[in-house]
């Protein structure tokens, strides 16, 4: 059975073969690792490694390995689950990122409780490219408007767009989603935006992802093994 460092190496290596395969620079993809029900050591264990961006998707799990890892000076803490309004306080207050935003109530409450002693809080909206009922995420043409309420906000810089797909092994269903996320990109940078940041692919189907344009790819299960708590 596979290291959790020798994990993140092969997790490294598949971005690496998948940039180099669509003729990309090798810094265009970075890797955010979703580190949500295991414990704050393993993070400190992947940070001592050399990885600094890890992602959490529960607001309480959030601020307990935060105030655990408070120590780790250069950790970049990415939300990208999705929040509730009357949650929104511990991740304006904590994240560097925010990347299931798709409501401008939840832009607004993070506005309002960024700190002012804080960058600007990074964010993403989050899009249901594959229209499923049960997804989180605006319409695709709902993102512009979106966009601007954001836009218009303090204390919040508007940086990417973020997508879960549909739940398949078809890759040229998956490839449709994601070319969907970098169309939307493209639009909102043709009115004036700068949107640098796509947040597509997982551990299944990062390769899809990166060849469509994806700038970072969420992987969990592929670093950390599969998930055994309940949460």
């Amino acid at each position: 059975m596979a290291t959790m460092f020798e994990a993140w190496q092969d997790v490294l290596r598949r971005i690496d073969e998948a940039v180099v395969s669509i003729q990309r620079p090798r810094d265009s993809v970075r890797l955010l690792a979703v580190s949500k029900t295991f414990p704050a050591e393993a993070v400190r264990t992947l940070y001592g490694h050399g990885q600094r961006a890890f992602g959490e998707n529960y607001v309480q799990e959030f601020a307990a390995k935060r105030a655990a890892l408070a120590d780790l000076d250069e950790i970049e803490w990415h939300f990208i689950g999705p929040l509730q309004s009357n949650k929104t306080r511990s991740v304006a207050e904590g994240a560097d990122w925010v990347h299931a935003v798709d409501r401008q109530k939840i832009a607004e409450r993070l506005s309002a409780q960024r700190p002012d002693t804080l960058g600007e809080l990074n964010v993403c909206i989050q899009v249901n490219v594959s229209g499923e009922v049960s997804k989180s995420g605006v319409a695709p043409d709902e993102v512009v408007t979106l966009a601007n309420a954001i836009a218009a906000l303090p204390r919040l810089k508007l940086r990417g767009l973020m997508c879960i797909p549909e739940p398949t092994d078809d890759t040229r269903k998956l490839s449709t989603q994601f070319a969907l996320l970098r169309k939307l990109q493209q639009q909102l940078n043709d009115e004036g935006y700068r949107i640098d940041t796509l947040s597509m692919g997982m551990s299944a189907d990062l390769e899809v992802a990166i060849a469509e344009g994806a700038t970072l790819v969420r992987i969990g299960t592929a670093i950390f093994g599969r998930r055994t708590t309940p949460h």
